[in-house]
């Protein structure tokens, strides 16, 4: 996210916000006169003719375009042009988006042996852009090596590695083991066929294979860390060309068809993706023309906000949509003091969250916090363990100063991270500082690129412990639209790897840990919500993060653009299988 915003437009921005969360929208235009929020109640501009070129632009680049390296929701979204997973969800408006489909699959997975084992069927015909037939040992390699090999490709993650039984003596991956088997608990019985061994029941696994890392990978063709120069596309489109952290570009596949693919129309003629743009001249570009869609999907900046919002013509050009995410901050439970509870509790009490708020654009960016689970995931449930306390606009900080005291930190320094590139989460770090500053804690900000930031940063326990970084600055989403795909990557003492991780917090709380297996297990939907509920409750008791706002973002509509609607699978970003542009 990015914003860089006057304090004079502050005003602006809130109270143009309550004029549009008023507007109701909901209609589908082939003229490009739709209202605000029209795109998150239906498809806007609905169109299927073909031609042209449909233009992204992204502030950064992506650690990967790979479909087996990656954890970026929109990279996620983006890489259906040309990587097929077996499941995938199918456009539609909203929590309508959630609904998830087969793919690559004929159909959905069939459970057998009480959850532990899945059966999928690859649809016959389908084929690489070179004319090869997509087998299942293509997408058993797939999983192999963007779940195995974790020295290699560690971005993505790790479900498949926590899930499948292991082979006696522990299976490598791909790169180091090269024996004919691979991962035994993966079978092929034949070309078509494709069996998942599970060390326990999972009772979401139709939901797990939707992840890019079920698209298929030839063996033959892999390239470990390089092969997202060049992936093999099963999608309706493939890599023309790609200058890496400049621009990538996308043509029709001629192998594609829609007799074995019945979600992609391959409209426009070309797709181009450029990187590394400032996020107000996407802003600029989008509103012109000259840019269709912004890749991250993370919203205007504000800047933009408060010139949009304020223009009535503009404005019916925008949607203000949930996303199943939320902002925090990341509280480290193994770096000094924050290692203990009393320390924990005490940055929960005085971390000002309006403040934070506004220093993120406002309301329409989010409501304040109070849970991990975001209010639009399954299972979430209204309660707040930290209450805030108002005099006016100033915060009550007798808790904070009561807690910090029976932590007996004293004076102390820490380190807090943010991504340089996303203006608004600098912003946010900026009034955390200032908020810490009040109860003694002095902290030090550094930032470093989305495109790093995991893989080298803050994802990085060794890098966190040797540079004392206490606090990490995180938006985050779900993995798959349940309790479980949103808590198990944050939260789970499994998740945590030396690379690309996303529990920051290293939290490897035991009763947490042993919620969430048992709850995958469950095939009572109600129960797996109670669950959720729980695991909740159980990390705001270990004061493991500090949720801040239940993220929406503000997206500028291109009245150019062709079928555009915002899901709710995809973080609130306009589903990319079908853009086109209007003629």
């Amino acid at each position: 996210m990015r914003r860089s915003v006057p304090v004079a437009a502050i005003a602006a921005i809130t109270s143009a916000g309550l004029v549009l969360a008023g507007c109701s929208g909901g209609k589908s235009s082939s003229d490009g006169s739709a209202e605000a929020n029209a795109a998150t109640k239906g498809v806007v501009n609905a169109s299927d003719a073909k031609g042209g070129t449909v233009t992204y632009a992204l502030s950064d680049a992506p650690e990967s375009f790979d479909p087996g390296n990656t954890y970026y929701a929109f990279i996620y979204n983006f890489s259906r042009l040309y990587a097929r997973p077996l499941t995938t969800f199918k456009p539609g408006p909203g929590s309508k988006g959630n609904e998830l489909v087969p793919d690559l699959a004929e159909s959905m997975g069939k459970p057998s042996d009480g959850g532990k084992t899945w059966t999928y069927k690859i649809r016959k015909g389908v084929k690489y852009e070179d004319g090869s037939t997509v087998t299942s040992q293509d997408v058993k390699y797939a999983v192999e090596r963007s779940n195995f090999a974790r020295d290699t490709l560690s971005l993505g993650p790790n479900y498949f590695q926590q899930f499948l039984v292991d082979n006696e003596g522990g299976y490598k991956g791909p790169y180091k083991d090269k024996s004919k088997a691979g991962l035994k608990s993966i079978e092929t019985p034949d070309d078509q066929t494709i069996v998942f061994h599970l060390k326990k029941a999972f009772a979401e696994f139709d939901y797990l294979v939707s992840a890019p890392q079920t698209a298929p990978v030839p063996q033959a063709k892999d390239k470990g860390a390089d092969y997202t120069k060049s992936v093999l596309s099963t999608g309706s489109y493939k890599y023309q060309s790609y200058q890496e952290g400049k621009q990538l570009t996308l043509v029709r596949n001629p192998q594609w068809s829609a007799k074995t693919d019945p979600l992609r129309k391959q409209l426009p003629d070309k797709i181009v993706l450029n990187l590394k743009v400032a996020q107000s001249t996407i802003d600029k570009d989008l509103q012109s023309g000259n840019t269709l869609v912004d890749l991250a999907g993370r919203g205007v900046d504000g800047q933009t906000q408060a010139q949009l919002l304020t223009d009535s013509k503009a404005k019916a050009n925008t949607d203000n949509a949930l996303g199943q995410r939320l902002v925090y901050t990341a509280i480290n439970t193994k770096v000094k003091p924050f290692d203990k509870l009393e320390c924990r509790q005490a940055v929960e009490y005085a971390i000002d969250k309006k403040a934070v708020q506004t220093a993120l654009g406002g309301p329409i960016r989010g409501e304040l916090a109070s849970t991990v689970l975001p209010t639009d995931i399954d299972g979430y449930q209204k309660y707040d363990l930290y209450p805030q306390k108002y005099d006016g606009d100033k915060l009550d900080l007798a808790k904070a100063k009561e807690y910090w005291g029976k932590c007996g930190a004293g004076k102390a320094t820490t380190t807090i991270l943010a991504r340089s590139d996303r203006q608004d989460e600098v912003d946010a770090a900026t009034s955390v500082i200032d908020s810490l500053k009040k109860i003694g804690v002095t902290a030090k900000l550094q930032q470093y690129p989305t495109s790093k930031y995991f893989s080298d940063y803050a994802g990085v326990p060794e890098f966190n412990k040797k540079n004392n970084v206490g606090l990490m600055m995180m938006q985050w989403g779900s993995d798959f639209p349940t309790g479980y795909g949103y808590l198990q990557q944050i939260l789970n003492g499994k998740a945590i790897s030396k690379s690309g991780n996303t529990n920051l917090s290293e939290l490897d709380d035991p009763e947490i840990n042993k919620l969430l297996e048992t709850a995958i297990a469950n095939t009572d939907k109600a129960a797996r919500q109670k669950a959720y509920a729980e695991i909740d409750k159980k990390t705001m008791e270990q004061a493991a993060l500090v949720p801040l706002t239940y993220f929406k973002v503000l997206m500028y509509r291109s009245p150019k653009a062709t079928n555009l609607v915002s899901t709710s699978a995809f973080s609130g970003q306009y589903d990319y299988l079908n853009i086109g542009v209007k003629k």
